[in-house]
């Protein structure tokens, strides 16, 4: 159909719930049929105070980086009610998603990278080379875990890094049974992955064998990696963010001999 050209296509949305949105509204736009499985679930932390008493010393530190629009959501949630954000404390993230949500919040001068969406790129920018930070206090709000890369390079570099939790990570609480059994009908097109960790919930779910035939879209090449390590058989990787999905999927499925389901 002219117009959209994923007709007749299902395709499973794993983004935690509250961020598949716009993703989910784009496929159907396009004619597809986006399935919402969330592969992370995103919660505040139990204990907000260590949130609380960072509010109270931001000044100390010369910049503050922001990992997700998660990080931007809880920190700033249980932050900005207790004292303002300081001048002197400039803002960094990486992300589109993430530079829109500081946006939201009144931060103009987000430094970010215009290209590349990983800490690599981050690490590439000026204001965090090693004289730049040499000497600095940097903070790194995020969920629980994550990479490292950022601030053990920072470290190297001679800043000294402060990591703040500022929400929760879990697998997914959806039951897979639905999904599994559509892969196993022939029911599904295609898998979207955008995230490493959320790889890992998958290869946990009753019935994952099911789901290794469906192409698998990752819009990161370490997404990518992981899913083709993880076993799956098509691993697409594609540009960034969901622009780059939404691409990636057009372009797989306007390739010749590739029909749709039956309905």
């Amino acid at each position: 159909m002219a117009g959209q050209p994923l007709a007749g296509r299902s395709v499973v949305v794993t983004r935690p719930a509250g961020q598949a949105d716009a993703l989910c509204a784009a496929l159907a736009a396009l004619g597809a049929e986006p399935l919402r499985f969330p592969l992370l679930t995103i919660a505040p932390v139990a204990d907000p105070a260590p949130l609380v008493a960072m509010a109270r010393r931001l000044a100390d530190f010369s910049l503050a980086f922001f990992v997700s629009p998660n990080a931007v959501q809880f920190a700033l949630d249980a932050m900005l009610p207790v004292a303002p954000w300081p001048a002197s404390t400039r803002v960094a993230t990486v992300g589109k998603g993430s530079e829109a949500a500081l946006a939201a919040r009144g931060f103009a001068d987000v430094i970010a990278p215009q290209y590349g969406f990983d800490s690599e790129a981050v690490l590439a920018l000026p204001a965090f080379q090693p004289a730049a930070v040499a000497g600095r206090r940097v903070l790194i709000l995020r969920g629980d875990g994550g990479r490292d890369l950022l601030g053990d390079t920072l470290v190297r570099r001679g800043a000294t890094v402060e990591y703040l939790t500022c929400y929760h990570r879990g697998g997914p609480v959806d039951d897979p049974a639905p999904l599994v059994a559509r892969a196993r009908r022939g029911r599904l097109d295609a898998l979207t992955l955008t995230s490493s960790e959320g790889v890992g919930h998958l290869l946990a779910l009753p019935g994952v064998e099911a789901l290794r035939s469906v192409p698998v879209f990752a819009p990161h090449p370490r997404i990518a990696a992981a899913a083709r390590d993880a076993g799956f058989a098509t691993v697409i990787a594609t540009d960034a963010a969901d622009r780059g999905l939404l691409d990636g999927l057009v372009a797989h499925f306007s390739a010749p001999n590739l029909k749709a389901h039956p309905g």
